[in-house]
């Protein structure tokens, strides 16, 4: 199975790097041809380059909730997004609407999607650090990734 780790996120905005930070770790602790491991801080349109042609894909990012803690760790899959389709703009376009458009498309996408997110407390500062609660995490969401990868 062709599987991808795809960290999202910007890493000069503190929190929001998250998921690169943890893509880093999860090639560091993985050897494995059949995984690709990357990164991107792309969005919409511009993920469906990345996605296509894998039969799995693992995304990790930094998600903000009205109840959240900083550094809790959701696992989703794309059906946790289901409520938020829209197509009335293409710069409103998000993971799934991009993934329905690939679909549409005839493309090759992934059969399965699992998106870890990380409850982030700052995506505004400019800083290469995460704050300390999402520090925390990483590890946990690198185990929870290496877990999902071995399933």
């Amino acid at each position: 199975m062709k599987t991808l780790v795809l960290g999202l996120g910007n890493p000069i905005l503190s929190d929001d790097g998250v998921g690169i930070k943890v893509a880093h770790e999860v090639a560091n602790q993985l050897n494995s041809p059949q995984v690709t491991v990357a990164e991107t801080s792309g969005a919409g349109l511009s993920l469906l380059d990345s996605l296509v042609g894998y039969d799995k894909v693992v995304i990790i990012d930094a998600i903000q909730t009205k109840e959240g803690q900083p550094g809790q760790v959701y696992r989703m899959g794309s059906e946790d997004f289901s409520f938020t389709k829209h197509l009335s703009s293409p710069h409103q376009i998000n993971l799934v609407t991009a993934l329905e458009l690939g679909k549409m498309l005839n493309l090759a996408m992934p059969q399965k999607i699992t998106i870890f997110a990380v409850e982030a407390k700052d995506v505004t500062s400019f800083s290469e650090k995460c704050t300390a609660e999402v520090e925390q995490a990483i590890p946990k969401v690198v185990k929870m990734v290496l877990e999902d990868l071995g399933s």
